[in-house]
């Protein structure tokens, strides 16, 4: 009975070796965690485990011990259809555009509307490409469409770079976007309002 509990218990620390085999890399010499009774004396001792040497400097981070179904992946997603259905939902802040008539967010530039603007700024830099090439710019560049050129004197466009654009302005592209401010710069520091309460 006593045998039959010893081999038992041998059998339970050789596969704890096994698993500490398994789960730290190290090899540790046979029969490194026999009962006392046994041949103990025939083997040196283990080298005593110790978390530090395993991580050293680092630490350890917390991390999910099981793998989330795909059940419940799809009802953090996409909800549950007794409860709340988050596909179903509508969306409440939806706008027209004043322009062009196409649906778009509240708080969000008209994505029509904005893709006029992005592809004639691309021309524009496109143009600007074309004319200066990889020249450093040191003075002002004025990009001019057709006709604008003839419009103002010639003194306006002193020490500047004209890049002219070969097609009419778009409608919606005023030039007052083009002039500089008429302001004179701020020449105090304070900031306004001040001295309240």
């Amino acid at each position: 009975m006593a045998a039959s509990l010893l081999t038992r218990i041998n059998i339970a620390i050789g596969r704890f070796e096994q698993l500490i085999d398994l789960t730290l890399g190290r090899r540790y010499p046979p029969g490194a965690f026999c009962l006392a009774g046994t041949a103990v004396d025939r083997f040196p001792q283990p080298p005593r485990f110790s978390l530090k040497d395993v991580l050293g400097d680092g630490f350890l981070w917390a991390v999910p011990k099981h793998r989330r179904s795909i059940e419940k992946r799809l009802k953090r997603k996409f909800g549950h259809p007794d409860y709340v259905l988050k596909i179903m939902k509508p969306k409440t802040n939806l706008r027209t555009c004043n322009v062009c008539g196409d649906d778009h967010e509240a708080g969000v530039l008209c994505p029509t509307c904005y893709k006029k603007v992005m592809d004639e700024t691309k021309a524009m830099q496109e143009a600007i490409q074309e004319e200066l090439k990889l020249e450093p710019v040191e003075k002002e560049v004025v990009v001019l469409y057709e006709g604008e050129k003839d419009e103002k004197p010639d003194e306006t466009f002193e020490g500047k770079r004209i890049v002219e654009v070969k097609k009419p302005r778009p409608a919606w592209f005023s030039k007052n976007l083009l002039q500089q401010t008429t302001q004179k710069p701020a020449t105090t520091s304070d900031v306004k309002p001040s001295d309240l309460g």
